[in-house]
């Protein structure tokens, strides 16, 4: 991913005094994620500019993410992640000139303060909002704004346009208010959850505090703490790691308001007490929405959540209170996948799969098939998921085609049904159909759940 920042009418020895970087040589950075590269392509009296181009190593972007990245096959590996400027990108450039973002200049300080006449160019950033979105963001603070869409294949016109942007900025900015936007904006672009700020040196928002309280948008770009944060929460949030949240697989949507996700909770405990299970392994638990639910039923005997994210684990663990930790016998939060043969997913007698298939790459449905209803084998699986013919009702204004950014599908009513049905004609058991929430007489509910009994 490359980003150029060009200045008119400055000397080229100021330029790179205010980067702390020299027109002259290339600088390399070297980050968790891979390689950063600092070089000046042009450097005259006329214009200079300095590049920052990011060399992402795809193994090592997989390493640091660790727990924290979703075990979607090859989409840990291959993705865009090398290429579009979004949250990744900001960590770097927040780390390579930090310095200048700092408004550190020892050697010409008053220049600090000069407005210069900027160009900023970075030829593709992810955008779900397009042009209109990226104007909306950065003409508040000054900007000129260009932003043309990137053509799937400039071959296949056919195919349309793609989420990302061909971006460019221009105005008359301070070199450390125009990194400042860059840091920020990048990530609210790329859909990324809206920063929360912790006052730290590190905090991205730290820098933005001249000028975000007032941007007219600033809903879409940052939340302040909740009162009585963690440390470990705020972490989650921090803009270095918003690239690699926990989705939370199998938590409630990003958009989903405490009673929808409740609802889904509820009926999922129902049909579990009419199914008069002892025993539950939540697959894909997130932060614990139901296993609280679950732990305040005395019928149930054991229950075991289960999710491939660290840090939904964590945030269950504070849900459910150290008092309920502390009953192994009763209750057990496990790390794993769905995707792979876990013998502690047997010996119980329902498993749960809450808004959790729609996350799983099509091409791996099988393999969940199998861990689940092949070798878990419980006696009773609670399968849901959203209603894709419903998607308008529950789609947040501007979120996208679906409830969640991490969604690989959505199935219609007839879709979902004849997956069910070939599955529980496969592996041996019946299967019927629960509605979650009103009954539309049209596409029917948001949400759909299967009840497949062995």
């Amino acid at each position: 991913m490359l980003l150029t920042i060009s200045a008119t009418r400055c000397p080229v020895t100021e330029f790179g005094l205010l980067l702390h970087s020299d027109p002259d040589t290339v600088q390399t950075v070297e980050q968790a994620h891979g390689a950063a590269h600092v070089f000046y392509p042009e450097a005259n009296e006329q214009r200079c500019t300095a590049a920052l181009l990011l060399e992402v190593d795809p193994l090592r972007l997989r390493r640091t993410r660790g727990g924290r990245t979703p075990d979607f096959a090859s989409v840990q590996y291959v993705n865009d992640q090398p290429y579009a400027a979004s949250s990744l990108f900001a960590a770097t450039i927040a780390a390579v000139f930090h310095r200048a973002l700092n408004g550190e200049c020892p050697e010409r300080p008053e220049r600090v303060r000069t407005v210069l006449d900027l160009t900023l160019h970075l030829p593709a950033v992810p955008c779900d909002g397009g042009p209109g979105q990226a104007r909306q963001l950065f003409e508040p603070l000054g900007w000129t704004v260009t932003a043309e869409p990137v053509p799937l294949d400039p071959g296949l016109p056919g195919w349309g346009d793609s989420r990302y942007l061909a971006l460019t900025l221009t105005g008359e900015q301070r070199v450390a208010d125009a990194l400042s936007h860059l840091c920020v904006l990048l990530p609210a672009l790329a859909g990324a959850p809206r920063l929360l700020g912790d006052g730290r040196e590190a905090d991205p928002l730290r820098h933005a505090a001249g000028w975000l309280p007032g941007h007219p948008h600033r809903a879409q770009i940052a939340d302040p703490p909740p009162e009585g944060h963690d440390e470990d929460g705020i972490a989650v949030r921090r803009l270095v790691e918003v690239e690699g949240r926990s989705t939370g697989t199998g938590s409630p949507p990003a958009h989903e308001t405490p009673a929808d996700g409740g609802r889904h909770a509820d009926a999922v405990l129902a049909v579990l007490l009419e199914e008069n299970a002892r025993s539950v392994v939540d697959l894909g638990c997130g932060s614990g929405r139901l296993l609280a639910l679950l732990c305040a039923e005395p019928t149930l005997e054991r229950i075991t959540g289960v999710d491939v994210a660290g840090a939904a684990l964590r945030r269950a663990e504070r849900l459910l209170g150290q008092d309920r930790i502390d009953e192994p016998a009763r209750l057990a939060l496990l790390t794993g996948s769905v995707l792979y043969r876990d013998d502690r997913f047997a010996s119980h007698d329902a498993a749960v799969l809450m808004n959790v298939v729609e996350h799983i790459e099509p091409g791996r449905l099988p393999a969940m098939e199998q861990v689940v209803f092949g070798h878990a084998a419980p006696r009773t699986v609670v399968v849901t998921t959203p209603e894709a013919d419903s998607a308008p009702r529950d789609v947040a204004e501007g979120a996208g085609a679906y409830r969640h950014p991490d969604q690989r599908f959505a199935w219609t009513r007839d879709r979902f049904r004849a997956w069910a049905q070939r599955v529980a004609r496969v592996h041996g058991y019946r299967v019927r159909y629960v509605p979650v929430g009103p009954d539309d007489p049209g596409p029917g509910p948001a949400t759909q759940m299967g009840v497949f009994t062995r």
